[in-house]
């Protein structure tokens, strides 16, 4: 029995199933496989590099026949870059972090399928206003960037559900495996948009080493701050900090972000301690549900794993409810 949602009908996919577009890494394999496997894949632009999506875009179209879909940064790109991938024809363009009026209009104009994430509710109106097709409702167990002042995706969900209605909802943050879909559906979402699972794949554009440090990784050694982003000089917006795995940099200047952005040297430290392999390069983001990820799967069958689970999970709850209503005592008497 596969779970029909208002995304999986809007789309034509299979699975209540989304890829988050995250930046880099979700290269075109990664997005194609996750089509493939019946969810809607969507390629992480990140800030719309020209030479990358080059690269990747035809990888993209190759190597699937169904729906798929381009995520960008809104406060990153420029509408050429949207520009250039309504070229190769996506189903989907997902716009997160920052305003998406500059680029929405465009995006509707070509037919395609408008995607706007959110992280806060002030967002969630302005996503509707500017007639998003779909709306990401982000809580802040997910990997990578979000609010820095967000909501826990529990709680968030249903009032973005509510607050949005009619336009569906997917639900981002700590989903990890089928019971976190299920438990997205349950909340009112059409579906959830995935990360840090799919970057422990096959197909995953990461270093081997990240895509271990995931599988071995544990919810509680995650931490959201901007300290990384200060320290490699992110032009990333202050709003949104980023959960990533420990770092000995993050250790040292956790709750000191603005001292850490005064100090020219620090951050300099911080270079040239990359530069002797002494620490990571890249960060390593990932959610709370991490610990959930102990294997590399290829990207297809994991949706269709995902799926699996979700509707079992789902099963499983509507039959310990009946139980429990079949073995509540008759008051009727």
């Amino acid at each position: 029995m596969a779970l029909t949602t208002e995304f999986t009908e809007m789309f034509g996919v299979r699975h209540p199933i989304a890829l988050a577009p995250m930046g880099g890494s979700a290269g075109g394999a990664l997005t194609a496989a996750v089509s493939n496997g019946g969810g809607l894949g969507l390629l992480g632009s990140g800030n719309g590099d020209p030479d990358w999506l080059a690269r990747e875009l035809p990888i993209v179209t190759q190597g699937t026949d169904k729906p798929w879909g381009v995520g960008f940064q809104a406060w990153a790109i420029d509408v050429g870059a949207v520009e250039r991938v309504l070229e190769y024809g996506p189903r989907a363009v997902m716009l997160s972090f920052g305003d998406p009026r500059p680029f929405a209009e465009r995006v509707r104009a070509s037919g395609t399928a408008l995607i706007i994430q959110v992280t806060d509710l002030e967002e969630a109106r302005q996503a509707v206003d500017v007639g998003a097709d779909v709306i990401v409702a982000q809580g802040t167990e997910g990997g990578g960037h979000g609010a820095r002042h967000g909501r826990s995706t529990l709680p968030f969900v249903p009032i973005v559900v509510d607050l949005v209605a009619p336009v569906p909802v997917l639900a981002a943050g700590g989903i990890a495996d089928g019971r976190g879909v299920a438990a997205a559906l349950a909340l009112g979402a059409a579906g959830a948009l995935i990360g840090t699972r799919f970057q422990a794949t096959a197909e995953a554009l990461v270093d081997p080493s990240i895509a271990k440090s995931i599988v071995e990784g544990r919810g509680q050694d995650t931490s959201r701050s901007r300290v990384l982003d200060i320290a490699r000089g992110s032009r990333w917006p202050s709003k949104y900090t980023a959960r990533t795995l420990g770092h000995p940099f993050i250790d040292q200047w956790l709750g000191r972000e603005a001292d850490l952005a005064g100090d020219a040297r620090a951050r300099q430290d911080y270079q040239e301690a990359v530069a002797r392999g002494e620490v990571p390069p890249l960060p390593v983001w990932a959610s709370e549900a991490v610990d959930l990820i102990t294997d590399l799967p290829c990207a297809a069958e994991l949706v269709a794993g995902l799926a699996a689970q979700a509707e079992n999970a789902l099963a499983r709850a509507g039959r310990k409810r009946q139980k429990a209503a079949e073995d509540r005592p008759d008051r009727s008497e």
